[in-house]
């Protein structure tokens, strides 16, 4: 099979190839080859330990959110659109508190966007026109191998035709695999990000003399070859990662990122775009976007949506001991939340639904497997810069897929709630 689409990271390669016969992949990175190779799975449905059939793991689940006061409904990066959908309308049903993995990693790039609005473009305009890369607070290399090759430094575009015609640079806090093959690399103090998008900016408006001679460890003079080839360049993309956004300033980080690139573009052609980490992570935050308005940290409770950060965001719901009961849909929480966070997930029903097992399983009343999207079911995802994509089923399987459980939950939850 051809154009198999790879389900691991944000970059969503569409490419990949599958032989049937020797169960191989082709085309694919270490990461995606990775998702195809044989793992522990949960075997079967179980209830405190003890396996039990879909319907009776379904039927007590549905026992347990509909008799919560608050459940909390987390995760949902790596699975399907149509689960995803599915997960609202239940949050929404059950008056509890909807939120995904990116309340703990690119939300703040999404409040930068609420405020200053984005000005993005697809992976596939980085392609064919960007002259000028900047890889800011990100290592693409090591969290997305192919990107380079498919996307940003050595793809072969309509406009610019190879490696030779585009200007690689790399700001960051240490050097990185990305760095090693850039043609720039700025090494810059931990949280002096925001500090130096305001001092390119003062150089790009003119304002260079109240720029001091050093700021966040780069020299004054580097910051103002910087700003040349920004102004210079045909078409320019800021990729950034978590080193902007969960580092000092956060949110303010990426406003005043979007701020440089708006400055920009009064001359030329600048894009800025995150690069998630999940393979549909932004299908998590666009689903709810299109559903009820907002993309995480959303509550039910009134019987309207409510959008809250500092108050409905999983850790906070978790700390504040403000929910009594949890759905985890493909993500794993315990492995990467806060000690009192997880203290309070151990002391409410959870109910997991996953592919394999992990750190949630260990404190999960119910656990409930299902079937991998892009391998064993298909779907729907959103590539990294919101592109939709469809992926393939390729293999048959028993596992019923995370839509099929969610329906099945949702049908039993308007039976009680009409």
């Amino acid at each position: 099979m051809q154009d198999i689409v790879c389900t691991f990271c944000g970059s969503v390669c569409d490419d990949g190839e599958y032989d049937l016969k020797k169960k191989s992949v082709k085309k694919f990175c270490k990461l995606g080859s990775s998702k195809f190779a044989e793992k522990e799975r949960i075997k079967a449905p179980m209830i405190d330990g003890k396996e039990v059939s879909y319907e009776e793991a379904i039927d007590k689940a549905v026992e347990i959110l509909v008799n919560a006061k608050r459940p909390l409904l987390y995760g949902w990066a790596s699975t399907a659109n149509e689960a995803i959908r599915l997960g609202v309308i239940l949050a929404e049903k059950l008056g509890g508190v909807y939120d995904q993995c990116a309340s703990v990693c690119h939300a703040p790039g999404t409040l930068a966007t609420i405020e200053e609005g984005v000005p993005g473009g697809t992976l596939g305009s980085v392609k064919n026109r960007a002259d000028v890369v900047v890889f800011w607070g990100s290592n693409p290399m090591e969290a997305h191998p192919r990107h380079g090759m498919r996307y940003s430094i050595s793809a072969k575009g309509l406009l610019v035709k190879d490696r030779k015609q585009r200007k690689v640079i790399v700001v960051d806090v240490r050097p990185t695999k990305t760095a090693k093959i850039a043609d720039i690399f700025i090494q810059i103090k931990p949280g002096y990000d925001y500090a130096i998008f305001s001092a390119l900016r003062a150089i790009i408006s003119g304002n260079a003399d109240a720029v001091p001679s050093e700021v966040g460890g780069v020299a004054k003079e580097k910051l103002i070859e910087l700003a040349d080839i920004m102004k210079n360049a045909k078409y320019g993309a800021i990729l950034y990662g978590l080193g902007v956004t969960q580092s000092r300033g956060r949110d303010r980080n990426v406003e005043n990122a979007i701020k440089l690139v708006q400055l920009l573009n009064r001359t030329t052609r600048w894009i800025i775009w995150p690069m998630r980490g999940h393979y549909n992570v932004v299908g998590a935050g666009e689903v709810p976007a299109w559903e009820v308005g907002y993309q995480y940290a959303i509550d039910f409770s009134r019987g309207y949506p409510r959008f809250s950060p500092a108050e409905f965001s999983a850790v906070e719901v978790l700390k504040r001991r403000d929910c009594d009961a949890a759905l985890i849909v493909a993500s794993d929480p315990v492995a990467h939340f806060p000690r009192i966070a997880v203290q309070h997930l151990k002391r409410i029903p959870v109910i997991q639904i996953d592919p394999y097992p992990n750190m949630t399983t260990l404190v999960a009343k119910i656990v409930i497997p299902s079937a991998v999207y892009g391998i064993e079911a298909e779907g729907t995802a959103y590539r990294m810069d919101c592109i939709p994509l469809r992926l393939k089923k390729i293999i048959e399987t028993n596992y019923w897929t995370d839509e099929k459980i969610l329906e099945e939950m949702l049908r039993r939850v308007e039976k009680f709630k009409g």
